[in-house]
């Protein structure tokens, strides 16, 4: 089979499109022809070489996958080849105390498809099974490899972590992103009104679309000045936040009193300085939220069968343009998701 595997880390990192021996599964794995995979930040912060977890080279990256199952381990009994499926990307045990409760995004044993292991951005790719989640009728591969992961990542921060209210104000921080495109999609649908923060014009016109009632320019170093404004100084219940360092930090400043952030990552910076005295005199939340829970991945996809969530496509790439793909994502240019077929 043919993969993208990144053989050097760097800003650009240095990626060769090889021919591999197809994978073959273990007793509890199956194998999947890769249709559609997603590219995300998580990628971004792989080929940099920046991840807080281990990475070895080669390595195949890309956790969004959605294909047909075209091999099954011997001790596989719940799947039949030929099946259209998505897979979970926190790969979790189902053994440990928090799988066994369905909370499979603290996984005492959890792993990254494509860092830890290797991931989609290839012709096939190997996985246990109990990671697959049936496409529903009306999710085709490329909705699913939009929303697995970024949107279900979405979904746990807004319908796990947190709870929305109707008529709550809802920030939703780079508005446009994989994870934002969603986020905007889901608050809206829980009833609140939602901002969106965007860098572009263009940016700030699709999160309006998707249901933004308010957008605000990113670029502008008062951006949370202009939140505190839309909402009459009263500032917003919620942020979802999954930037990390400075904007984490000024996300605060938008908080009404007894507000939340929840935050899912850190790509512009791990490290914030807080400042202590108005997070606890008003009262303020700090929520972390990783990965998914199956259930969350489950509405997903479900959302989308029934046109509650719509997948946020900028441009599908073959395989070989994997390289191109992330220069693309990593000059934010992109609205919305890049999508690698292996097919193409």
């Amino acid at each position: 089979m043919k993969a993208v595997q990144l053989v050097q880390h760097g800003t650009p990192g240095q990626f060769q499109l090889r021919e591999l021996p197809d994978p073959q599964p273990g007793p509890e794995d199956v194998v999947l022809q890769v249709e559609a995979c997603g590219l995300n930040r998580l990628d971004l912060w792989a080929e940099s070489g920046e991840l807080p977890i281990p990475l070895s080279l080669p390595r195949t990256l890309g956790g969004e996958v959605a294909g047909r199952i075209v091999d099954l381990g011997d001790d596989v009994d719940a799947w039949r080849v030929g099946e259209k499926v998505a897979v979970q990307s926190n790969l979790f045990c189902g053994e440990c105390e928090f799988c066994l409760r369905g909370d499979e995004s603290l996984c005492l044993q959890g792993r990254l498809l494509g860092i830890q292991c290797d991931g989609g951005f290839a012709e096939q790719v190997v996985v246990p099974w109990r990671s697959l989640v049936r496409l529903p009728e009306g999710v085709d591969f490329a909705t699913s490899a939009a929303l697995t992961l970024a949107g279900s990542t979405a979904m746990h921060m807004l319908t796990d972590r947190v709870e929305v209210r109707p008529g709550d104000w809802v920030l939703v921080v780079a508005g446009a992103s994989g994870v934002g495109s969603a986020a905007v999609q889901i608050a809206k649908q829980l009833g609140a009104r939602v901002i969106a923060l965007a860098s572009s014009e263009a940016k700030r016109s699709l999160a309006r679309k998707l249901g933004a009632e308010f957008t605000v320019d990113s670029s502008r170093s008062d951006w949370p000045a202009e939140v505190r404004r839309i909402t009459q100084k009263r500032g917003v219940d919620l942020v979802v936040e999954h930037v990390g360092g400075e904007v984490l930090t000024m996300a605060f400043t938008c908080l009404a009193r007894g507000g939340t952030v929840v935050t899912c990552g850190a790509t512009a910076g791990k490290e914030i300085s807080l400042n202590i005295w108005p997070f606890f005199v008003k009262q303020h939340r700090l929520i972390g939220s990783y990965g998914r829970n199956r259930t969350d991945l489950t509405i997903t996809l479900e959302w989308a069968a029934c046109g509650k969530l719509k997948p946020v496509i900028d441009r599908e790439w073959p395989l070989a343009k994997t390289p191109e793909a992330f220069s693309a994502l990593r000059e934010r240019s992109v609205l919305g998701k890049l999508i690698i077929k292996p097919g193409a």
